[in-house]
């Protein structure tokens, strides 16, 4: 009978994360471009946990547009030793919905229906810094579409989406 390994070393990271709430009256009075620029000029270091935990972080917000950037990691890796699709899907679905987000009014928010992600290349944490660009195909008053692109620091697609997103009052 074959015996198991060890286990292999485990490696930390420690994590200290924001209060979760929406701040839903600043929300209900601004535009989305406008909230979004609002909170991430005066509170940069107030990302989306989500963000926090697989280390990505706005760049650019204007009208149908939405831009992050980030740092595939180990921490990131799925057990065959590259990162884990799920980092790009989260990339591409946050650039996604952003960008739909800066086309709203005061008062109105947004959900993922439906996202479609097609994988090009595999990341490793020596890809190094991606980006991701989200941009708004349409936007009418109860459905938005839009498209994004990972890349890599050259420029190379590494995988490309489409959504389409639930537009609703904020409660």
């Amino acid at each position: 009978m074959n015996a198991m390994p060890p286990p292999a070393p485990r490696l930390s990271r420690t994590y200290s994360f924001n209060d979760p709430t929406p701040d839903w009256a600043r929300m209900k009075s601004m535009s989305g471009l406008e909230y979004f620029q609002t909170i991430f000029a005066l509170e940069p270091s107030r990302r989306p946990n989500i963000a926090i935990l697989l280390d990505f972080h706005p760049v650019e917000f204007a009208e149908g547009r939405a831009v992050f950037e980030g740092y595939p990691s180990e921490a990131h890796y799925n057990p065959i030793g590259t990162v884990h699709g799920g980092y790009a899907a989260t990339l591409l679905d946050s650039a996604l919905g952003c960008a739909v987000h800066t086309t709203l009014p005061a008062g109105m928010g947004y959900t993922t229906l439906e996202l479609k992600v097609n994988f090009v290349k595999a990341m490793t944490a020596a890809t190094g810094k991606v980006r991701v660009e989200g941009n708004v195909l349409s936007t009418g008053k109860r459905v938005a579409t839009a498209e994004a692109r990972l890349s890599d620091p050259e420029g190379r697609l590494l995988a490309h989406g489409t959504t389409t997103c639930l537009i609703f009052p904020i409660p």
